[in-house]
Protein backbone atom coordinates (compact mmCIF):
# COMPACT_ATOMS: atom_id res chain seq x y z
CA UNK A 1 0.00 0.00 0.00
CA UNK A 2 1.38 3.27 -0.43
CA UNK A 3 1.32 6.34 1.05
CA UNK A 4 1.29 10.19 0.69
CA UNK A 5 4.82 11.22 2.08
CA UNK A 6 5.75 15.09 2.52
CA UNK A 7 8.59 16.23 3.11
CA UNK A 8 11.57 19.22 2.18
CA UNK A 9 14.75 17.71 0.65
CA UNK A 10 17.36 20.41 0.32
CA UNK A 11 15.58 22.84 0.75
CA UNK A 12 12.70 22.19 -1.62
CA UNK A 13 8.91 20.59 -0.91
CA UNK A 14 9.05 16.78 -1.89
CA UNK A 15 5.29 14.89 -2.36
CA UNK A 16 5.38 11.22 -3.07
CA UNK A 17 3.71 8.41 -3.15
CA UNK A 18 5.17 5.77 -1.38
CA UNK A 19 5.59 2.99 0.87
CA UNK A 20 6.24 4.55 3.79
CA UNK A 21 8.09 1.87 5.22
CA UNK A 22 10.36 1.98 2.70
CA UNK A 23 13.75 2.92 3.66
CA UNK A 24 15.20 6.91 3.05
CA UNK A 25 18.15 5.53 1.61
CA UNK A 26 16.52 3.52 -1.33
CA UNK A 27 13.61 6.71 -1.77
CA UNK A 28 16.72 8.75 -2.03
CA UNK A 29 18.69 7.30 -4.59
CA UNK A 30 15.97 5.69 -6.74
CA UNK A 31 13.09 8.08 -6.49
CA UNK A 32 14.66 11.30 -6.08
CA UNK A 33 18.22 10.90 -7.54
CA UNK A 34 20.08 11.95 -4.74
CA UNK A 35 22.86 9.44 -5.21
CA UNK A 36 25.71 11.32 -3.09
CA UNK A 37 24.20 9.38 -0.28
CA UNK A 38 25.55 5.64 -0.34
CA UNK A 39 24.71 2.40 0.47
CA UNK A 40 27.34 1.12 2.98
CA UNK A 41 26.25 -1.51 5.24
CA UNK A 42 22.86 -1.42 5.71
CA UNK A 43 23.25 -2.01 9.24
CA UNK A 44 23.30 1.47 10.68
CA UNK A 45 27.40 0.46 11.10
CA UNK A 46 29.20 2.68 8.59
CA UNK A 47 27.77 5.84 8.32
CA UNK A 48 28.41 5.92 4.64
CA UNK A 49 24.44 6.75 4.51
CA UNK A 50 24.17 9.76 6.71
CA UNK A 51 21.95 12.70 6.28
CA UNK A 52 20.53 15.65 8.05
CA UNK A 53 17.15 15.35 9.11
CA UNK A 54 15.86 19.07 11.20
CA UNK A 55 19.71 19.38 11.30
CA UNK A 56 20.75 16.03 13.20
CA UNK A 57 22.61 13.13 11.72
CA UNK A 58 20.43 10.32 10.62
CA UNK A 59 20.97 7.15 9.46
CA UNK A 60 19.13 6.80 6.07
CA UNK A 61 19.33 2.85 6.11
CA UNK A 62 17.44 2.86 9.41
CA UNK A 63 14.73 5.48 8.53
CA UNK A 64 11.90 4.77 7.10
CA UNK A 65 10.71 7.41 4.39
CA UNK A 66 7.24 7.63 6.47
CA UNK A 67 9.63 8.57 9.43
CA UNK A 68 10.58 12.14 7.82
CA UNK A 69 7.15 13.17 6.81
CA UNK A 70 6.81 16.83 7.84
CA UNK A 71 10.44 17.25 8.20
CA UNK A 72 13.36 18.56 6.49
CA UNK A 73 16.27 16.53 4.73
CA UNK A 74 19.15 17.76 3.77
CA UNK A 75 21.94 15.37 1.22
CA UNK A 76 25.20 16.35 0.17
CA UNK A 77 23.63 17.84 -2.23
CA UNK A 78 21.85 20.34 -0.66
CA UNK A 79 24.57 21.32 1.26
CA UNK A 80 26.24 23.91 -1.00
CA UNK A 81 25.17 27.18 -1.16
CA UNK A 82 24.71 29.80 -4.08
CA UNK A 83 26.83 27.75 -5.61
CA UNK A 84 29.28 27.89 -2.76
CA UNK A 85 31.14 24.98 -0.87
CA UNK A 86 29.44 24.60 2.99
CA UNK A 87 32.60 25.26 5.18
CA UNK A 88 32.76 21.33 5.97
CA UNK A 89 32.92 20.64 2.66
CA UNK A 90 35.73 23.32 1.39
CA UNK A 91 37.81 21.87 4.34
CA UNK A 92 37.19 18.19 3.68
CA UNK A 93 39.18 19.79 -0.36
CA UNK A 94 41.70 21.65 1.22
CA UNK A 95 42.70 18.95 3.81
CA UNK A 96 43.01 15.70 1.69
CA UNK A 97 40.19 14.61 3.41
CA UNK A 98 38.41 12.95 0.75
CA UNK A 99 40.74 10.06 -0.52
CA UNK A 100 38.26 7.37 -2.21
CA UNK A 101 35.24 9.94 -1.87
CA UNK A 102 32.74 6.64 -0.52
CA UNK A 103 32.24 8.06 3.22
CA UNK A 104 33.26 11.97 2.54
CA UNK A 105 29.12 12.60 1.99
CA UNK A 106 28.15 10.80 5.15
CA UNK A 107 31.62 12.07 6.99
CA UNK A 108 30.34 15.90 6.00
CA UNK A 109 27.31 15.74 7.21
CA UNK A 110 27.97 14.42 10.24
CA UNK A 111 30.55 16.99 10.81
CA UNK A 112 27.84 19.31 9.85
CA UNK A 113 25.99 18.14 12.49
CA UNK A 114 28.50 18.48 15.02
CA UNK A 115 29.52 21.69 14.70
CA UNK A 116 26.07 23.01 14.58
CA UNK A 117 25.81 21.12 18.12
CA UNK A 118 29.79 22.18 19.21
CA UNK A 119 31.09 25.13 17.29
CA UNK A 120 34.45 24.77 18.87
CA UNK A 121 35.13 21.30 19.74
CA UNK A 122 38.27 20.08 20.53
CA UNK A 123 40.09 16.91 18.82
CA UNK A 124 38.80 14.47 20.84
CA UNK A 125 35.20 15.61 20.49
CA UNK A 126 35.72 15.51 16.32
CA UNK A 127 36.72 11.78 17.16
CA UNK A 128 33.86 11.14 18.66
CA UNK A 129 31.66 12.64 17.33
CA UNK A 130 32.21 10.93 13.94
CA UNK A 131 32.40 7.74 15.71
CA UNK A 132 30.19 5.46 13.62
CA UNK A 133 31.08 6.91 10.16
CA UNK A 134 34.15 4.58 9.01
CA UNK A 135 36.56 5.69 6.38
CA UNK A 136 38.51 2.59 5.00
CA UNK A 137 41.11 4.20 2.93
CA UNK A 138 42.29 5.46 6.51
CA UNK A 139 41.64 9.51 5.71
CA UNK A 140 40.34 9.56 9.42
CA UNK A 141 43.69 11.79 10.79
CA UNK A 142 43.25 14.37 7.81
CA UNK A 143 39.41 14.35 7.93
CA UNK A 144 39.72 15.42 11.87
CA UNK A 145 42.02 18.05 10.77
CA UNK A 146 39.36 18.79 8.15
CA UNK A 147 36.47 19.24 10.86
CA UNK A 148 38.92 21.33 13.14
CA UNK A 149 39.86 23.86 10.60
CA UNK A 150 35.97 23.94 9.35
CA UNK A 151 34.98 24.69 13.12
CA UNK A 152 36.63 28.33 12.95
CA UNK A 153 35.09 28.92 9.27
CA UNK A 154 31.63 28.00 11.09
CA UNK A 155 32.21 30.42 13.78
CA UNK A 156 34.04 28.06 16.26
Amino acid sequence: MTDAVRFSLNGRAVDLRVEGDRLLLWVLRTELGATGTKYGCGEGHCGSCTVLVDGAATLACQTRVGDVAGRHVVTIEGLEADGELHPVQRAFVEHGALQCGYCTPGMILKAVSLLAANPSPTEEDVRRGLEGNLCRCGAHKRIVEAVLAASSDTGG
